[in-house]
């Protein structure tokens, strides 16, 4: 019998990730070291010239050294209440750094979050160079790959009234000038299937920018809007967006498509359910294929919810309309879609107030999309499946609650929340973070339309609820192999994996 340690616990029978590789050509993840993080671990980057990753917690910047991987050691902390570290910016949280030729660049809201935030270079030390003002809620931040621009995605998020809606925008910093501007979505064409559905706001505050990947020549970016379940496409030469587009919606009435819907139906129950899922990504990143630009997303779900609006409901608090849903008493029962979250601001085709199709949050998938946006491909029910079949114990828990399984099933099950992608020996990878139930899915994506599961790698002991995954290739690594670093939110620390064959 084999045993693996996860959050903390033995389970019998729990097999090594390797083992159920699909992939013919399995290669593992083997977990090298942790460290706990005071305040949080959410986003890390990383300086292959000093080894040092730094991970924001929250307040602070945490700078550890990896020279040794297996043991990293702490170097120092950047105090973000010390406006004298901000360049006389009183700032809230850091939501995101990156680093590209001896620069940190670190997003960081304004202590009133729909207030303009900044960006802030720090050298590779932690001492702060320089800070540019952007737009409000700066979310997450990256840098062109030549390093010559850095892009900051700004939300834009309402206050919790919902009287205060700021626009939505990316800001551009060149470094060779020190210029900043701001791309908004005025007079932007938007796809009509968009979801623009906030209380009195326009198109250009609705629109909320969550993560950027650029492509490998640098000339346009991809913006996921998750709230919107769209992606933004934004000319990096012109600096203007030049199309919002919608991804449309899974459907989860076909085989392969199926779900667990309850978290009280006694279990692990997947099946095909008369629902429509909103892809939603959260994280997303590139690459290239033949010349051709693919994007790879990883389909988490949000909802709005806030005191001045909300619109999340329960299926079981529906008007379900009777000729599209007659058996709507049953499908509103507990262990059946009755405890699903779904949306209240889409559904009702013909406007007489009742909903005629069902839409729930996050498609439980990763996806790949060409550089248009048409889906190329979805992992479907993979990851509940996987899981369900492989290691039960963890199948939708709430992170790292062994106690609760099957609890996320009536939200957004195991929430595929952040993916990076790498190359391993001449192999495209795609790795993608579990928030709830945890650990990381690899796949094999060198050909777009037919992905390859390679392997599960479940958190250990005490990591779990992934925010943020960082590939380091080999050439960039201390130790000469590649590293996968997985910063969680949860247990506030980060774990370090080594890619074997």
């Amino acid at each position: 019998m084999r045993f693996k340690y996860i959050f903390g616990a033995v389970i019998p029978g729990m097999v090594l990730a390797s083992t159920i590789a699909t992939s013919a050509s399995a290669l593992s993840l083997n977990h090298l070291g942790s460290s706990q993080v005071e305040g949080g671990a959410e986003i890390s980057a990383f300086d292959t010239n000093s080894a040092n990753l730094f991970v924001t917690t929250g307040d602070t910047i945490e700078i550890f050294n990896l020279s040794n991987p297996s043991a990293p050691t702490f170097v120092s902390s950047i105090d973000l209440t010390n406006p004298s570290n901000l360049g006389g910016f009183k700032g809230g949280s850091v939501n995101s750094v990156a680093f590209s030729n001896g620069i940190l660049a670190a997003a960081i809201e304004a202590d009133v979050a729909q207030d303009n935030g900044i960006v802030a270079f720090f050298d590779a030390q932690g001492n702060f160079q320089n800070k540019f003002e952007v737009g409000a809620l700066p979310d997450m931040v990256t840098f062109t790959p030549n390093g010559d621009k850095v892009l900051v995605a700004n939300e834009g998020e309402p206050n919790d009234e919902y009287t205060v809606d700021p626009v939505g925008s990316v800001s551009i910093i060149n470094i060779d000038n020190n210029t900043v501007r701001t791309v908004g979505f005025d007079n932007v064409t938007i796809d009509p299937e968009v979801r623009v559905f906030g209380p009195g706001s326009s198109p250009s505050q609705d629109l909320e920018p969550e993560f950027i990947t650029v492509s490998e020549d640098g000339s346009t970016a991809y913006v996921t809007l998750q709230e919107n379940n769209a992606i933004g496409i934004l000319d990096l030469y012109t600096e203007r967006f030049t199309s919002v587009k919608s991804l449309g919606f899974k459907d989860h009435s076909i085989i392969g498509n199926n779900f667990d819907a309850s978290n009280e139906d006694g279990g692990i129950n997947i099946q095909t359910r008369p629902v429509m899922g909103m892809y939603q990504p959260d994280a997303i990143s590139s690459y290239t294929v033949n010349g051709n630009t693919y994007l790879v997303t990883a389909n988490e779900g949000d909802a709005r919810d806030y005191e001045g609006f909300s619109e999340e409901e329960r299926v079981t608090d529906l008007v379900l309309d009777p000729f599209a849903y007659p058996n709507a008493a049953e499908l509103q029962s507990e262990h059946n879609l009755g405890r699903l979250k779904t949306t209240s601001a889409l559904g009702d085709i013909d406007g007489d107030g009742d909903i005629d199709q069902i839409y729930s949050y996050g498609a439980r998938s990763f996806s790949i999309w060409d550089a248009t946006v048409n889906l190329v491909f979805d992992s479907g029910d993979d990851v509940e499946q996987i899981i369900a079949a492989e290691i039960p114990q963890l199948f939708n828990i709430n992170g790292g609650e062994l106690n609760e399984l099957d609890d996320r099933s009536d939200d957004k099950g195991p929430e595929p929340e952040g993916v990076t992608i790498g190359v391993y020996r001449g192999q495209t990878l795609a790795f993608i973070g579990l928030e709830r139930t945890g650990g990381v899915m690899v796949y094999e994506i060198s050909n777009p339309a037919a992905p390859r599961f390679v392997t599960y790698e479940p958190s250990f002991s005490d990591d779990y609820s992934p925010e943020g995954l960082l590939y380091i290739d080999a050439v960039d690594s201390p130790i000469g192999s590649p590293l996968l670093v997985v910063t969680n939110e949860v247990s506030k620390t980060f774990a370090i994996y080594r890619l074997s064959p």
